[in-house]
């Protein structure tokens, strides 16, 4: 009996070595860690949703045994894609409107409209995505066409960048909105005693303001369209920037069903009620949600012509464009939300705004400090100014296809001068060392691979230009990838919990049919995704 002591002790601590002690093991991949050293690994294992280990397979499959092993074949392997700027849910929302992304004209406009009138009879029609700068006639449309097919039923359309829209004369009734009536902040075109539906910055609200609320049902849709889609170009986490404390408790409740998996950093809209709301709750935090910041807008978009310029635009003599709150408003909602201990985000886009903005946020952190506080787009920057980033620890908060897509036409807006101190992603990423990446979605396409190639590249989808747009300022491909994982997470006060592929962390990681660190800057746009993980759970699978 004695003899059969050792033979049943082996036998024991076999079964025991056989015991599952991990989820899921990823092996023979290129695997970019994005840590501080920027190694990589060619294995990575995950139990509970996080990552135990990440190293050689060698090591790994001898300590741990996975209850799934997945053969990546040599894939290159990145932590989960994070926008640093987007609006999610209003593209969940344009998912189910018309689209009119692309069009050449306005005739194409209109068209698009009436096809999809057709499709649906009822209720307001609302649309976005156009921009007359892609037109052969660079003009705002007049509303004479809506008004003709749409006599009675109410029409909207946004442009592409949010900051106008035109609509038809029956949503102008609806409104209120009569010839020569002003609004601090915006404007209501009026041509010759007429109106021509061009609404711009806060002229716009006072029309969407008289659309019916969508449905709980249409709501739920517009979240999970927009989750398929980013999940399809390996977006885990998405900023969405200027949602009312209301959109909290829904996006809450779907992530706690399991039908939302996607993380989401949600920035409150600066208004009353959202600052009562967070001031008395505190900040919001779950694993997939993260409310603690308020987006403000302190002007309107170059495109438009609603950024605020320090001198007249090229392009029009004696206009410079307009803020669209006043000097003392952002004055006081720096102090109050300092003083609550909330991150602050603010819209910028010309120089003007950026001035008042950078200096308002110097005077209230004054100097180093690790608030985190926000310039989102920072787009056009007096040269001088662009140091009170570094001094403050304020972060810039870009989006690379902001450039290759305005270069067409911002030099003619701002002069050649004062273009060069312009998208100078380089030049704010040595201000504090780090720079967080996003697209500003639907704005720009979801795509983070458009991102990185726009970053490292500087041109469009074309190749143009040859040399790249203003290449000093290009990226490298390693600031890239920080910039939409690691630096991301970081704008959000996430980075010990994703943005870098490492034990405790999140087991979110995007596979790619290809090495956006290896291949050629032309083929990063071909570039797609194979799988999407978030948690260590596959949520998209090209198939």
């Amino acid at each position: 009996m004695k003899k059969l002591w050792p033979a049943l002790l082996l036998f024991a601590v076999a079964c025991k070595q056989k015991e599952y002690n991990a989820d899921l093991l990823v092996k023979n991949a290129v695997i970019y860690t994005v840590d501080s050293s920027f190694t990589t690994a060619n294995t990575i294992v995950v139990k509970g949703g996080k990552i135990l280990a990440v190293g050689d397979a060698d090591t790994l499959e001898q300590k741990y045994l996975a209850n799934e092993v997945v053969d990546a074949k040599g894939a290159a392997i990145y932590p989960g894609f994070i926008d640093a700027h987007a609006h999610f849910y209003d593209y969940g929302l344009g998912l189910q409107e018309v689209n009119l992304v692309g069009t050449h004209s306005w005739n194409e406009a209109v068209d698009s409209v009436q096809t999809y009138s057709v499709r649906n009879t009822d209720g307001w029609i609302i649309g976005q995505g156009w921009d007359q700068n892609h037109w052969a006639l660079k003009q705002f449309p007049n509303k004479a066409k809506l008004d003709s097919l749409f006599p009675v039923r109410p029409v909207i359309l946004s442009r592409v960048d949010g900051h106008a829209a035109i609509a038809n004369q029956a949503a102008l009734n609806i409104a209120g909105v009569k010839p020569g009536q002003t609004i601090n902040g915006g404007e209501i075109e009026t041509i010759n005693g007429k109106l021509t539906g061009i609404l711009i910055d806060n002229a716009v609200g006072i029309v969407t303001r008289k659309i019916p609320e969508p449905s709980a049902q249409v709501v739920e849709d517009a979240l999970l369209a927009a989750q398929k889609n980013c999940f399809a170009v390996g977006l885990t986490t998405v900023d969405d920037c200027g949602l009312p404390y209301t959109m909290v408790s829904t996006i809450a409740e779907l992530q706690h069903k399991g039908s939302l998996k996607m993380r989401m950093y949600v920035m409150l809209a600066d208004r009353e009620e959202n600052y009562e709301y967070l001031f008395k709750h505190g900040a919001y935090k779950t694993p997939g949600l993260n409310v603690r910041a308020f987006k403000v807008f302190a002007d309107g978009a170059l495109g438009s012509k609603g950024a605020c310029l320090l001198q007249p635009y090229n392009d029009q003599k004696n206009w410079k464009g307009f803020l669209l709150s006043s000097q003392k408003h952002f004055e006081e909602v720096a102090k109050k939300i300092y003083d609550k201990g909330f991150q602050m985000a603010t819209h910028a886009i010309g120089d003007s705004a950026n001035r008042v903005m950078l200096k308002i946020y110097a005077s209230v952190l004054n100097g180093k400090n690790d608030r985190r506080w926000r310039i989102e787009h920072a787009q056009v920057l007096s040269p001088q100014d662009i140091k009170l980033f570094g001094e403050n620890s304020i972060i810039p908060s870009v989006q690379p296809t902001h450039a290759t897509s305005d270069m067409y036409w911002a030099g003619k807006r701002l002069g050649e001068g004062r273009l060069k101190s312009a998208y100078v992603y380089k030049q704010l990423l040595k201000q504090n060392g780090w720079l967080p990446l996003g697209t500003d979605f639907p704005v720009e396409n979801i795509n983070p691979m458009y991102t990185f190639y726009a970053a490292v590249e500087r041109k469009d989808l074309k190749g143009f230009p040859e040399g790249g747009f203003q290449p000093e300022n290009a990226l490298t491909r390693t600031e890239a990838l920080r910039g939409i994982t690691i630096w991301a997470a970081k704008a959000n006060f996430e980075e010990k919990e994703k943005g870098s592929l490492e034990p405790g962390k999140y087991a979110d990681f995007v596979i790619l049919d290809q090495d956006i660190m290896k291949i050629k800057g032309a083929e990063l746009p071909k570039v797609k995704v194979t799988s999407t993980y978030i948690n260590g759970v596959k949520v998209y699978d090209k198939k």
